[in-house]
């Protein structure tokens, strides 16, 4: 999905360079109200789209929806989208944060995007796609905060959404700072390029050593790009063994975070309270994403962690999302991933 493409060319041509052969569709929702409007708002956007699509040279379709909600929008996206019987699986959404959007359709390696005019005086932009919400407190319109389409209520429930309609989710955080060029023309004589695997549930400290489905898809994702993998805190031999049935090479680190996770039990208070996952303390995500960016040395060219299922209460949403930004804050590059589907 896909709010502005001004803000989202380092992830729309990354999530390009790892799906394969799959059915790729940008997906965008158009506030709106068609019985209070003239005509079809969406049919003089598919140009810029389409134009977009060819200018970062990628394979995708595109579909827009106007929708009284993004998260009504994303709903009937995910349930009409498709080619026949080809159907994306996989949902994937910008992180929710307060990163200022940078407008990457200047970038000069898009020059030649301009759209020839008939005239040659006529100076058009090369896409028509709205200007980026301001980046302080100024607010155009839309229901969110800041300026945005959405607040973190709804975001959230855009995220628990697929999950019950068995679609993999993933949230991309920090990809404006993604460095594709660098990242393709990389060499031997440059030194390897890393991506950075942590297969298990950091929100669940009591599952450190559990491998499960998610765990899966996200080494199947992380590594269809032709890197190396560093795929961190499992067990070593277990996962080791895991790696060479599959196919997929990586190397094994084995992390050890037993003061993280003993800093998590002591905020717990109650001992009989040790499953509960939701009482995550804000010092222990701050130390666990601290022990995630010590090892990232070399830094990683993406970072891939386990998104764990909202909870089922959605009064925690808000809370749910705080657990994710501290965990991911600084990263750079990164995909949290939920597997809800066979790929």
């Amino acid at each position: 999905m896909v709010s502005n493409p001004r803000s989202s060319v380092g992830l729309i041509t990354f999530i390009n360079d790892i799906k394969k052969s799959g059915l790729y569709v940008l997906g965008h929702v158009q506030l709106g109200d068609l019985d209070t409007l003239p005509s079809d708002p969406l049919q003089c956007r598919y140009d810029s789209w389409l134009s977009l699509v060819y200018h970062l040279n990628i394979k995708a379709f595109v579909n827009l929806t106007l929708a009284d909600s993004v998260r009504h929008g994303v709903q009937h996206l995910l349930f009409i989208s498709g080619l026949g019987g080809m159907r994306p699986n996989t949902l994937v959404l910008g992180f929710y944060d307060d990163c200022t959007p940078k407008d990457k359709l200047t970038d000069p390696a898009l020059a030649d995007a301009t759209i020839p005019t008939q005239d040659p005086e006529d100076e058009r932009p090369p896409y028509h796609f709205p200007a980026l919400r301001p980046s302080n407190d100024g607010k155009e319109g839309g229901n969110g905060e800041n300026g945005k389409v959405m607040g973190p209520q709804e975001y959230v429930a855009v995220i628990a959404d697929a999950m019950k309609m068995l679609k993999n989710v993933a949230l991309a955080r920090y990809f404006h700072q993604f460095d594709r060029a660098s990242t393709i023309s990389s060499s031997p004589g440059k030194g390897a390029l890393y991506v950075d695997i942590w297969p298990v549930n950091l929100l669940r400290p009591d599952s450190s050593s559990y491998i499960d489905t998610c765990s899966l898809f996200l080494l199947q994702l992380a590594l269809r790009p032709k890197h190396e993998g560093r795929s961190l805190r499992c067990s070593e031999e277990k996962l080791g063994q895991l790696l060479k049935e599959l196919r997929i090479k990586a190397n094994v680190y084995t992390v050890p975070w037993d003061q993280q996770v003993a800093l998590h039990w002591q905020r717990q208070g109650e001992v009989g309270k040790r499953s509960n996952a939701t009482r995550l303390s804000e010092e222990y995500l701050s130390v666990v994403n601290r022990l995630i960016l010590e090892q990232a040395r070399p830094p990683p060219a993406v970072g891939f962690l386990y998104l764990p299922r909202p909870p089922t209460d959605t009064h925690r949403y808000t809370a749910y999302l705080r657990q994710l930004d501290l965990l991911t804050k600084d990263l750079g590059p990164t995909l949290l991933i939920h597997r809800g589907t066979e790929v």
